[in-house]
Parts: structure tokens; C-alpha cells; sequence
């Protein structure tokens, strides 16, 4: 038998093109019209298609993805359906992706894809990306894996990937760990398995949290205004191995003081923090003052990850016991 895939249409460039009067690529195609592109779609599964909506991956919000999830959610709880694509703009893809790998536990493969062309232009992606995610989605091969990203023929784990290109069609990668898996001539390989998962049984949306970055120079003015609105958390960005600026350092202990969240992780595109050296402001002093280390995890996941933990109820300890598994 065939397998039965849910199909959720969010947006982004796989349903955009080119127009004229708006003088430039916007939203435009339904979801019909992007399946009807895939001449044996029929002959790949049987499909149910929601449509989400027509966001721009810059539209995108925690609260679209906890209703995203929420939905998801039900349609992996059916005995008929055997798993689950989501199309998205790809500026956010890897934050819904993640969201989703957080918050839904099930062992039915989700696919989130995109496409880096819009349907006006001759080599537009979206078409092989969704019929790549329909085999993958429907294969046994996928099962377990939790939430993966399929385009441009490689597969990686929402919780390893990022995007790392402008334009590039293979923009997203996993720079710590690599691929999990690839489709060869239709065929599903999968490599290894993601180096850590966690669900999240999220109540509720956390107030703000702001990601912050460092930069030569930094001062405490971006964190004490995130103070005075009253977050949920604060996640930055430090320098190299986890080190920041003096002024940064006390006014995150003074986050911490107040109760709040702090994770810490590193502006470098690959490795993990460490909490080794001591002068001011460096890691080992911000680790003794309760700051979070989010290990290999960037920026944008390490906040999207502090959003489902503080969603799941969890206090400081456990939110910490999360991020420092290694």
C-alpha cells in the first residue's frame, strides 16, 4: 500500500513568483498548483493537504509555530497517516523546524522543505524537493529520526542544521556533524541518527526572549532594555568559546540574579562553548554566575529550545540540565 502523507502549505518561496504589478516575487500559488507539478505524485502516495497559509519565512512566528505544532500534533495521533511534510520560507525554516522537533513527539517522519527559486525562474526547486520529501515522508527508512530537513537530494536534522547560503540550493547544513542521510536516485540512505533530541510537553507561549550578539565594544544598553520589558529569557551570541565583553558580563549576572534564563552560546558557525578561560568576563565566570551553556546549538535554535523549555514549565535547573548535555 501506499502511504498516507499530510501535506501542510505554510508559504515561502516554494509558492512564490514573480510579479509584475507588485515589482517583485511574492506569495502567489495555491497548494494544487505546486502539486499539480509532480507528474507521479499520485503514483508516490496518497496525500491530505492543509492549507496553513501563504507566510513568507520572515512572517513566521512563535506563535504560528505552537499552532503549527498543535495541529501537527493531531494529525500524527491518526492510525491512516504515516507522515507529515511541511513547506516553509527558508530565511526561518531551520527555527520551525526545530520548534517542531521540540514539541512533537512521534516517531512518523516530519519533513520540512523549501525551495530557494521561485516558480518563475527555470530552475525552480520546489517541485524536486517536495516529491524528494514524499519518498522520505513515506519511507520506514525515516522512522525515529524526528524532524529532518529535505532539499537539494541531502538530509539533516532540524536540530543540526542551518542555513548557510544566500542563494545556494543546498544552502542548509549541519556544520558540526554533517548529514544524516542523503536520496540517491529516489533511494532513502540514512548515515546516522541526530546527536541529541528532547520534547518539550509545552503549556503555553513564554513572553519575549530576545537573541542578542556580541561585538567588539559591547556594552550592557541592549540587555538592560531587555530587563526593563520584562523577558522570559535572554539568549547571546559571545565571542569564540563563550567570552564577552566586561559591561556584558555583569549585566547578564544581573539577569540571573532576577531569575531570569540566560543561555549562552557562540557567534562561531562551528563548535561548542566552553566554560575554560578566566579573565573578566570570560566563560568560566559566566558559568559560575548561573549562565546557560548551549553547547553546539546556534543562536536562533538555542532561543527556539529556551522558548519550549520555559513553555514546558521547566525552572532554572532543569532548563540547564537541557542545554548542557555534553
Amino acid at each position: 500500500m501506499k502511504p498516507r502523507i499530510a501535506i501542510f502549505f505554510t508559504g515561502g518561496t516554494i509558492s512564490m513568483r514573480v510579479d509584475e504589478g507588485f515589482g517583485g516575487i511574492v506569495p502567489a500559488l495555491s497548494a494544487t498548483q505546486i502539486i499539480d507539478t509532480i507528474s507521479d505524485i499520485d503514483d508516490l502516495a496518497d496525500f491530505e493537504v492543509i492549507e496553513f497559509g501563504q507566510l513568507p519565512g520572515p512572517h513566521m512566528t512563535p506563535d504560528i509555530m505552537f499552532s503549527l505544532s498543535k495541529q501537527i500534533k493531531s494529525f500524527v495521533l491518526r492510525e491512516d497517516i504515516d507522515g507529515i511534510i511541511v513547506t516553509h520560507g527558508t530565511d526561518t525554516l531551520e527555527e520551525t523546524a526545530y520548534f517542531l522537533d521540540c514539541t512533537v513527539q512521534t516517531e512518523k517522519p516530519i519533513i520540512v522543505i523549501g525551495a530557494m527559486r521561485n516558480s518563475s525562474e527555470p530552475d525552480w526547486d520546489g517541485p524536486r524537493n517536495l516529491r524528494d520529501a514524499l519518498i522520505l515522508a513515506g519511507s520506514k527508512e525515516a522512522i525515529g529520526y524526528g524532524v529532518l530537513l529535505c532539499l537539494g537530494d541531502t538530509i539533516n536534522a532540524a536540530s543540526e542544521a542551518t542555513k548557510t547560503d544566500t542563494n545556494q540550493l543546498n544552502t542548509f547544513a549541519s556544520f558540526d556533524f554533517g548529514p544524516i542521510g542523503r536520496l540517491v536516485n529516489g533511494t532513502v540512505m540514512m548515515y546516522r541518527k541526530p546527536v541529541r533530541r528532547e520534547f518539550f510537553d509545552m503549556k503555553q507561549l513564554p513572553g519575549n526572549i530576545p537573541l542578542l550578539k556580541c561585538y567588539a565594544g559591547m556594552d550592557a544598553m541592549l540587555i538592560e532594555c531587555a530587563l526593563e520589558h520584562g523577558v522570559s529569557g535572554i539568549v547571546i551570541e559571545a565571542f569564540g568559546v563563550g567570552n564577552v565583553p566586561p559591561p556584558v558580563f555583569y549585566a547578564l549576572k544581573k539577569a540571573v540574579e532576577q531569575g531570569i534564563p540566560t543561555v549562552l552560546t557562540s557567534r562561531c558557525p562551528v563548535g561548542r562553548i566552553e566554560h575554560i578561560y578566566a579573565y573578566e568576563g570570560a566563560g568560566k565566570h559566566l558559568y559560575d554566575a548561573g549562565i546557560i551553556f548551549a553547547d553546539y546549538l546556534n543562536g536562533q535554535k538555542a532561543r527556539i529550545k529556551l522558548i519550549a523549555a520555559i513553555g514546558a514549565g521547566y525552572d532554572m535547573q532543569r532548563i540547564r540540565n537541557s542545554f548542557e548535555w555534553a
